[in-house]
């Protein structure tokens, strides 16, 4: 059995005079069979073990590579790569931007079009302390049931566009599917069109803000769990996030941990396969 850490949809509430669909990014907890064909569509799974040690996920680190598709990076270093999944901006973002920055930590931010829409002066920010931008699609359908390629492309591609009009640069080529769901297609495309798929190998439940966790919750659930070369998922949507990434990164430092950049993963990952 696997423990799918993946994303549902909420509804987020906006100024009538938004013209974006409001989608809000969350991870979930559900449970999927383990024997999904890596050609089928599948929902991003993993299965812990030993604590500490490195989760396996639902298709091997070196199937996924093929398709210059992660998650996790080398398990022999102590390096964590921090990203943050966001649809739309729930007030607690400047605040973990100040905490990154107190730390010296870059991040990834997965973004969708309605938080650039909505949030462009946040999104200037993330740029301007060197943080990475990263695509989470244009309006986060569930790209695995998309069969047409140009579809697929232009959930990509939109967001690109929006991007640079709003930023003035390039949007960097890191992709991660709404909902962890994918296929091997998705998986293919993505790359044709220059991307690398990052999913993640540690993650917990910060998504629903009727029921966050407590700060103690969150450590317990995110430190035991810790292991070289992880892909964290957070979400910024989370008032816990905001709380507890101080002590977090504290304590990540403290065992010795470093943070790398995201283009890093891919390097990693790839001179290991072909070595």
């Amino acid at each position: 059995m696997f423990i799918i850490l993946g994303k549902k949809t909420v509804a987020a509430v906006l100024s009538a005079a938004v013209l974006a669909t409001a989608v809000a990014v969350s991870a979930g907890g559900i449970y999927h069979n383990a024997s999904v064909a890596a050609s089928a569509s599948a929902d991003w799974g993993l299965s812990f073990g030993t604590e500490g040690q490195p989760p396996s996920g639902n298709a091997t680190k070196q199937h996924l590579a093929q398709f210059d598709a992660h998650y996790l990076g080398d398990t022999s270093k102590k390096t964590i790569y921090l990203t943050f999944d966001a649809g739309y901006e729930n007030g607690y973002t400047p605040k973990i931007l100040d905490t990154l920055k107190k730390h010296n930590v870059k991040a990834t931010f997965f973004l969708v079009g309605n938080y650039i829409k909505t949030s462009p002066d946040l999104v200037k920010r993330m740029v301007n302390e060197g943080h990475t931008v990263g695509n989470h699609t244009f309006s986060h359908p569930d790209m695995s049931s998309i069969s047409d390629k140009a579809a697929f492309t232009a959930e990509l591609t939109k967001l690109e566009d929006l991007f640079e009009e709003t930023v003035g640069q390039k949007l960097p080529k890191f992709y991660r599917p709404p909902q962890g769901k994918y296929s091997e297609d998705n998986l293919r495309a993505a790359k044709e069109l220059g991307y690398t798929t990052v999913f993640w190998s540690l993650a917990y439940a910060d998504w629903d803000n009727e029921k966050q966790p407590t700060a103690q919750q969150a450590l317990g659930k995110l430190l035991p769990r810790t292991h070289n070369g992880a892909v964290v998922l957070l979400h910024s949507t989370s008032k816990t996030n905001s709380e507890v990434l101080d002590t977090l990164l504290t304590k990540w430092q403290e065992e010795g941990y470093s943070f790398g950049e995201i283009s890093g993963l891919s390097a990693e990952n790839n001179k290991n396969t072909h070595h």
